[in-house]
């Protein structure tokens, strides 16, 4: 179990799983727009963390950010933890 505090959006954490084969499973997000939040967490149920993170970041709502660009952070996030480098195509973080 993975849990990161969001910055600058409703929802103030992530917390989720990955598997062996680096898939995402059980994403909960702790406050925020619940219906939408369930969605999107439902959406990339057993998707490959690099693809989630692709697709998700970069999108916006307010301060710059979004819960889905705070779950690409995360997954950023993780895998700095876990040592796994960066996919080429995934920008470094700020």
């Amino acid at each position: 179990m993975f849990t990161y505090n969001t910055k600058g959006t409703c929802s103030r954490q992530i917390i989720f799983d990955v598997d062996g084969e680096h898939k995402l499973h059980n994403v909960k997000f702790i406050g925020g727009c619940g219906g939408n939040l369930q969605g999107i967490a439902r959406l990339v149920e057993g998707k490959d963390i690099d693809e989630v993170a692709g697709t998700l970041k970069g999108i916006k709502c307010r301060n710059n950010t979004s819960c889905p660009d705070q779950l690409a952070h995360a997954i950023a996030a993780y895998k700095e933890r876990e040592g796994r480098p960066r996919a080429a195509a995934e920008p470094a973080e700020n």
